[in-house]
C-alpha cells in the first residue's frame, strides 16, 4: 500500500472487482466446507417436561405439616438438581436403556455420567412454582422421551421419599426429646417430692399451722408452769406439816417430860442407845428434807447416818430381845394417828415430787418443741426461695413437656399425611412428547453463518493483498509518490498475442469456476444423501 494513499468509493469498487475471483473462490470454498461440516452433524433430539408444585390436599388449619414450605422453588432448584444429577440416579438409566454405549466401551463410567450430565437441562419456569427437565438424545427421539420420563419420575419419587423422610426424622427427634422432657420433668419431680419430704414442715404452706402450733405450744408450756408453780406450793405445804408432825412425835417419843420446843432436837445422852441415836437422826433427816435440795451433802451425810444407826439398832435389838420388848410402851390412838398421818404427807410428797419430775420433764419437753416450731418458721423464707426455684423449673419444665407433647402428636398426623402422599408433591403436567424435528444442529443458520464467513474471508484476502500492494497504477499515485507533476499517461499497448491469452486465462477462469461449482454442488449433494 502507497503511504499516504486515500481511497474513494469508486476506488474501493475497482479494488473489490478486481479481485472478484479470490472473493468469490474464498466464498464458495468455506460455504461448502460450512455446508458439509453441518450436513454431518448428527442429530439432537430434545424431550422435555414440566413439573409444578401442588399444594397439601388437607387444609392446614385442620392438619399442619411438619415440613416447612421454602418460598419459591428456585430456591429449592440446586437441591433438585443435585439429586436428579446424582450418580445414584443416572447410572441406572444408563445401563436400562443403553446410553453412550461407544463411550462406555473406551471411558470409565463417571465420564458417561459426566457426559449425560451435560445433556440434561433443569431450569425454573418464570413466576410460577414449577420446573422444567429437558434431555437431549442423539440417537433417536424416543429414546430422550423415555430418558426425559425416567428423570421426571425419579424427581417425583426423590422429593415423595424426602419428605416421608424429612416427616419421619421429624417425628423422630420430636420422640427424643419428649422422652429426654419427660425423663427431666420426673427427676425435677422427684427432686419437688424429695425437698418436699425434707422442710416438709418448713414449707411455706405450713406457716399458719406452725404459728398455730407453736401458741398451742405457749400455751401449754404457760398451763404446766402454773401447775408446776401450785405443786411446789403444795409440796412445801405438806413438808412443813409433816416436820411439824415428827417434831411432835419425836418430843412426845425421846425427850423427857418437861423439855420445851428448843431443845426438841438436842444431841442424845453419849451411853444412849442406837435405838434413841436412830430416832434423833431420823428428825434431823426430816428437818433437813424440808430446808435443803436432795443434792445437799448434808442431807446426803444424814442419810448415810440413818442407814448405819437402822443397822446397829437392828443388832442390839436382835442381841436382847427380852429387854427391847420390855422396855417397849404401847402406843396411844393419838400417837397411832400422828403416825398414819405422816404416813400419808410422806407418800403425798413422794407423789408430788413423781408429778413435779414429769411435769418438768414434759416443760423441757414442750419447750424443745416450741424451739423447733421457731425453726421452722424462721426457716420459711429460705425454703420458699428454694422452692420457688424448684417450682420455676418444674413449672418451665412442664411447659416444654406439653408443647413438645404436642408438637409429637401433629408430626405424627403430618407422617401418616406424607405416608398417603396428600401433602406438598410435585405432579408432570406436561409429559415429555416425541420431538418431530431434531434440536440441534441448526443448519440453516450455520451454512448462512459459513457464508458470511466466507465472504469475510475473501475480503479479508483482499484487504491483505492492496495492502503488500506498492505498485503505482494512476497518475495520482505517481504524484504521491515521486512528488512531481504527472505531464502525461501512455495507455497500455494490447497486442492480438496479449488479447488472445487474455481469452485463454479468462475461458480457464469460468472453467474453473464450473468445476469448483459442479464440485461444491456434488459434495452438498453427497452430504444430504448420505
Amino acid at each position: 500500500m502507497i503511504p499516504g494513499k486515500q481511497y474513494s468509493p469508486d476506488e474501493i469498487l475497482r479494488v473489490v472487482w478486481s479481485r472478484r475471483a479470490l472473493i468469490l473462490v474464498s466464498f464458495l470454498l468455506v460455504t461448502t466446507a460450512t455446508i458439509v461440516f453441518a450436513g454431518r452433524l448428527h442429530d439432537r433430539y430434545r424431550a422435555e417436561a414440566l413439573i409444578v408444585t401442588t399444594p397439601q390436599s388437607v387444609s392446614q388449619e385442620f392438619v399442619r405439616a411438619t415440613i416447612t414450605p421454602r418460598s419459591q422453588i428456585r430456591d429449592r432448584l440446586p437441591t433438585i438438581s443435585q439429586q436428579i444429577l446424582s450418580r445414584a440416579q443416572l447410572e441406572p438409566v444408563i445401563r436400562d436403556l443403553n446410553l453412550y454405549a461407544a463411550l462406555r466401551e473406551i471411558a470409565p463410567m463417571e465420564a458417561v455420567i459426566d457426559r449425560m450430565r451435560k445433556d440434561i437441562a433443569i431450569k425454573v419456569v418464570e413466576g410460577s412454582e414449577s420446573f422444567r427437565i429437558s434431555y437431549e438424545a442423539a440417537e433417536t427421539p424416543l429414546l430422550a422421551v423415555q430418558v426425559t420420563e425416567r428423570l421426571a419420575r425419579a424427581a417425583v419419587e426423590t422429593n415423595v421419599r424426602d419428605r416421608e423422610v424429612l416427616a419421619r426424622e421429624t417425628s423422630t427427634f420430636l420422640q427424643s426429646q419428649l422422652e429426654d422432657a419427660r425423663r427431666r420433668l420426673v427427676d425435677q419431680e422427684k427432686r419437688l417430692e424429695a425437698y418436699r419430704l425434707r422442710y416438709g414442715p418448713e414449707l411455706p404452706n405450713q406457716l399458719a399451722s406452725n404459728m398455730q402450733a407453736m401458741q398451742n405450744t405457749q400455751l401449754q408450756i404457760q398451763s404446766i408452769t402454773d401447775s408446776l408453780n401450785r405443786d411446789r406450793d403444795r409440796r412445801m405445804l405438806v413438808a412443813r406439816q409433816l416436820a411439824d408432825l415428827q417434831s411432835e412425835q419425836f418430843t412426845t417419843d425421846v425427850l423427857p417430860a418437861g423439855a420445851g420446843p428448843a431443845s426438841a432436837i438436842a444431841a442424845p445422852p453419849p451411853d444412849a442407845s442406837a435405838a434413841v441415836r436412830l430416832e434423833t437422826a431420823l428428825a434431823e433427816l426430816r428437818a433437813l428434807e424440808v430446808r435443803v435440795t436432795p443434792e445437799h451433802p448434808d442431807l446426803i451425810r444424814a442419810k448415810r447416818l440413818v442407814d448405819d444407826l437402822e443397822k446397829k439398832a437392828q443388832e442390839e435389838a436382835e442381841a436382847k430381845p427380852g429387854t427391847r420388848a420390855g422396855r417397849i410402851k404401847p402406843l396411844t390412838a393419838t400417837e397411832i394417828a400422828k403416825r398414819n398421818r405422816v404416813k400419808e404427807l410422806q407418800s403425798e410428797i413422794e407423789s408430788l415430787d413423781r408429778q413435779l419430775a414429769k411435769k418438768a420433764a414434759d416443760e423441757q419437753e414442750l419447750r424443745n418443741t416450741l424451739h423447733g416450731y421457731r425453726a421452722r418458721i424462721e426457716a420459711v423464707p429460705t425454703r420458699e426461695s428454694e422452692l420457688a426455684s424448684l417450682t420455676r423449673d418444674y413449672d418451665t419444665l412442664q411447659s416444654q413437656y406439653r408443647t413438645l407433647l404436642t408438637k409429637k402428636e401433629d408430626s405424627k398426623v403430618a407422617e401418616e399425611l406424607e405416608r398417603q402422599q396428600v401433602g406438598e408433591q410435585f405432579k408432570v403436567v406436561d409429559p415429555p412428547r416425541l420431538p418431530e424435528k431434531p434440536f440441534r444442529p441448526n443448519r440453516p443458520l450455520i451454512d448462512l453463518a459459513g457464508a458470511a464467513g466466507g465472504l469475510a474471508l475473501g475480503f479479508g484476502l483482499t484487504l491483505l493483498l492492496e495492502l503488500r500492494d506498492k505498485s503505482l497504477k494512476t497518475g495520482f499515485d505517481a504524484r504521491l509518490v515521486l512528488g512531481i507533476p504527472v505531464l502525461g499517461l501512455i495507455p497500455m499497448i494490447v497486442t492480438t498475442a496479449d488479447r488472445r491469452h487474455a481469452h485463454w486465462r479468462r475461458a480457464a477462469f469460468s472453467l474453473g469456476l464450473v468445476v469448483m461449482f459442479a464440485a461444491c454442488a456434488t459434495a452438498i449433494w453427497l452430504t444430504f444423501r448420505i
